[in-house]
This record gives structure tokens, sequence and C-alpha cells, in this order.
């Protein structure tokens, strides 16, 4: 399930809502983003997320249907937030839910990485300098290209 929505989550609501009467789920990994307060040399005020409706959510389908095929995953939940968020605030979470705990964990992970390159989200930052888009990290890019197939 995916979910893009402006509204926090309460991360053991929803474990439990994706595990409830599933006897078969061995283990569950959650992954949870916040908003940092420091970006490079500036402190970060507020972070302003925004996305393209419709497409955020295909590209979002598109990613879990690969980690799906890729694990024998039980269940996935996969929340991001928009608009404006200030530091300490939650702005993604993941929940992946299978039969194996290392099928759950490597299967959010690779979801983590993907989100982070891929997924149609831009972050404005408000520092104390003014405003600066975020722009992609060679980090980023160097973990998402593990998960390459060869």
């Amino acid at each position: 399930m995916i979910r893009v929505q402006k509204e926090d989550f309460d991360v053991a609501a929803e474990m439990s809502r994706l595990t409830e009467g599933r006897h078969n789920v061995g283990g569950v990994t959650a992954f949870v983003g916040l908003v940092r307060d420091m970006g490079g040399e500036d402190k970060i005020k507020a972070m302003t997320l925004e996305h393209y409706p419709g497409m955020t959510e295909k590209k979002l389908s598109e990613i879990e249907m690969e980690a799906r095929k890729r694990w024998p995953i039980e269940d996935v939940l996969i929340i991001h937030r928009i608009g404006r968020l200030e530091p300490g605030e939650r702005i993604v979470l993941v929940l992946t839910a299978s039969s194996h705990r290392k099928a759950a964990i490597e299967s959010c992970q690779f979801l983590i990485d993907w989100l982070k390159t891929d997924a149609p989200f831009w972050k404005l930052e408000e520092t104390t300098e003014g405003e600066n888009w975020v722009k992609a990290r060679d980090s980023d890019n160097d973990a998402t290209r593990r998960w390459d197939k060869n």
C-alpha cells in the first residue's frame, strides 16, 4: 500500500494494521525517515516537499512491484509526507513484512534506496541562509546502483 499525505502517521498503529491476523509473517522491518536540522553547512528551519499527484504514486507502485518480484514479501506499506515539515518531524515510513527476516530487511533497504533516488519528490530547504532545492547526492545514487541486476 502506498500513501502520499500531509498528515503525520503513527508507526505502531501502521505496523499493527499491516500485521493484524497475519500469522505467516515472521518479520517486519521498519524505516522511519525524519527531517534533519542540518543541510551541509546550513541549519535547516523547515523543508517543503512537493510532488506531482498521480505520477508520484505510479512511480512508488513500480518500485514496490519490483521489490515484490525480488523478495517473498507478504505486504508493504510506504507512506511519504508532503508539505512543510520541520526538523524532527517524520517524513517517510517504509514497512516490509515477510515470512523470513532476511527478505523483510533486504526489501526494506531496497525500497528506501530507490525512494531516495527515483521517487518524484522535490524538496525545498529553508535554511538560515535562504532557500535551496535539495540536489541528488552521489552516495544515494551509489546505494541504488548496488541493486542493479546484472
